[in-house]
């Protein structure tokens, strides 16, 4: 009789009441507690905190910034994965380790940093300023943020995707008579699509909640969401922050799940 293998782990039980515990501890508590709160006030005085142009202009600058920069990440984070995996060249660890600068660093160091560097006096403001361009205090300085913190996600979740793409595949579908740009479209791009989407979707949620690099380089008059729920928060809203952040949870999960559903898709599609 041949003898049951054994797990390393611990049983099912066992590894998922542990999950499910430190789940409940760590997200489902906190949610569960954000939405008892915000139910605490009435529909009416509900709609009127999430319909208040503050609010409404605080949501449209937090979601089209953040997926703005998280495309941007997906473009210029495909490029540099690609040049990382793909090349050896002198200062090539020097590169791989400046990517994951935004994960290391406080993310009011980094505001400071994009502050000092696209203000009018600054290395690179000075030559945007004589054509009218102000990044600091704008909603220029608040993609530019976003995209800097986003970067990492991108970068790192391509990596292993393109690391596991056969040199062989491109060759072949050159020997076959494809030029590079259908090599691209057709063979490399539906291979690492998934990859490329699961990025996007983590740079996109990562920029949704960022605060501390924001608040230098946006203005008073326009918030993003956290700026105005921590405004809330210093005004003792209790509720109006808990609406707030129910309504920027509840949109941020349609967003991620619609990603999701797509990266689903992509994953059947290439199968």
């Amino acid at each position: 009789m041949a003898l049951k293998q054994r797990s390393v782990l611990p049983g099912f039980g066992l590894t998922m009441g542990c999950t499910l515990s430190y789940l409940s501890l760590l997200v489902l508590i906190p949610l569960a507690s954000l939405f008892l709160k915000s139910a605490s006030m009435s529909w009416t005085d509900f709609w009127a905190t999430v319909t208040d142009p503050e609010t409404l202009g605080a949501i449209k600058l937090s979601f089209g910034a953040s997926l703005a920069a998280a495309t941007i990440n997906a473009i210029f984070g495909l490029i540099v994965a690609w040049t990382l995996v793909r090349y050896s060249f002198v200062g090539k660890k020097f590169i791989d380790a400046v990517v994951d600068l935004p994960f290391a660093m406080p993310t009011a160091v980094s505001g400071i940093a994009l502050a000092q560097l696209y203000s009018t006096e600054g290395w690179i403001g000075r030559w945007l300023a004589p054509y009218g361009i102000e990044i600091t205090y704008s909603r220029w300085g608040v993609m530019v943020a976003l995209t800097f913190i986003g970067l990492p996600f991108v970068v790192r979740t391509l990596q292993p995707a393109l690391e596991d793409l056969d040199i062989e595949v491109e060759e072949a579908a050159a020997s076959l008579g494809a030029t590079r740009w259908q090599t691209a479209w057709r063979v490399i791009l539906p291979t690492i699509l998934p990859a490329l989407l699961t990025g996007f979707a983590l740079a996109f949620a990562r920029a949704l909640g960022e605060y501390g690099s924001v608040i230098f380089l946006s203005n008073k008059w326009e918030k993003v969401i956290p700026m105005l729920i921590f405004t809330k928060l210093e005004q003792y809203e209790f509720a109006d922050a808990a609406a707030i952040a129910v309504v920027t949870l509840v949109a941020s999960f349609i967003v991620l799940l619609f990603i999701n559903l797509t990266q689903w898709w992509s994953r059947r599609y290439a199968a």
